[in-house]
């Protein structure tokens, strides 16, 4: 009997305590949610996963959950921009047939800092573009090569076009086909000098440096970038390409 009774009184304290835990997790992560949801909240909006991006913001490790709930939100992808000073005027999408077309298009000319000659591209593309010109790029210029840049220059956005290799055309459709990807060429800096991929790559120095490092540092914002050191094909330019399988070459 005193066996059964110490018995029962084991599950009894375990059965407290599980419950106790239970409650305390419920209470300290309604506690949790309350802080991050309120207006006031004192978590500041890049390090809170209830708010949306702002492209300004410091990187954190919110910021890519941040990102990828405005890339799948046009709504969202556009107030970003909006706020960052981005200029993307709205049009209307293109639909051209089921393997050519633009879904929240616009037209870029500007962004955070930089010109871009007018564009149409897409809002996933521009605010993936827009990430990479504000956190790698401006950086990287002013830490190189003490300036920062004014303007990029690009091959283009939308093409409704397959995909071409070394080896000649493929029979899968480029992304540039749904203005997922764009081509940078080059880049014009405050201080008067102009960069290009097929003239600086390979010139040691601070130029290529630089070149160098804002290749690699877009890959923290686009799944596929091709630059000179992947073919021949991409000796001039860099492919920034937002859905794809995760490659950085």
């Amino acid at each position: 009997m005193t066996e059964r009774n110490g018995r029962r009184r084991f599950l009894h304290l375990a059965a407290s305590l599980f419950f106790t835990v239970v409650a305390l997790l419920i209470i300290v992560g309604g506690g949790g949610w309350w802080v991050l949801s309120h207006p006031q909240s004192p978590v500041p909006s890049h390090w809170n996963p209830l708010r949306d991006l702002t492209v300004r913001a410091p990187v954190t490790p919110i910021t890519t959950y941040q990102l990828q709930r405005a890339l799948g939100d046009e709504a969202q992808c556009r107030a970003a921009l909006s706020a960052a000073g981005v200029t993307f005027a709205p049009m209307d999408d293109l639909v051209v047939d089921p393997n050519c077309g633009i879904a929240g298009r616009g037209l870029l000319s500007r962004l955070v800092t930089a010109r871009v000659a007018a564009v149409e591209t897409s809002c996933t593309t521009t605010l993936r573009l827009a990430m990479w010109e504000h956190h790698v790029v401006q950086p990287a210029a002013r830490d190189v090569l003490g300036t920062d840049v004014r303007a990029l220059h690009h091959l283009g956005s939308y093409n409704c076009r397959r995909m071409r290799t070394a080896q000649g055309q493929d029979s899968g459709w480029s992304s540039h086909a749904t203005a997922d990807a764009i081509d940078i060429i080059s880049l014009d800096l405050e201080d008067g000098r102009k960069l290009t991929l097929l003239s600086d790559w390979a010139v040691p120095g601070p130029q290529a440096e630089f070149l160098r490092r804002i290749n690699q540092g877009a890959c923290d914002w686009f799944r596929v970038v091709l630059g000179p050191d992947y073919n021949r094909l991409h000796a001039d330019h860099f492919h920034l390409q937002g859905p794809g399988w995760g490659f950085c070459r």
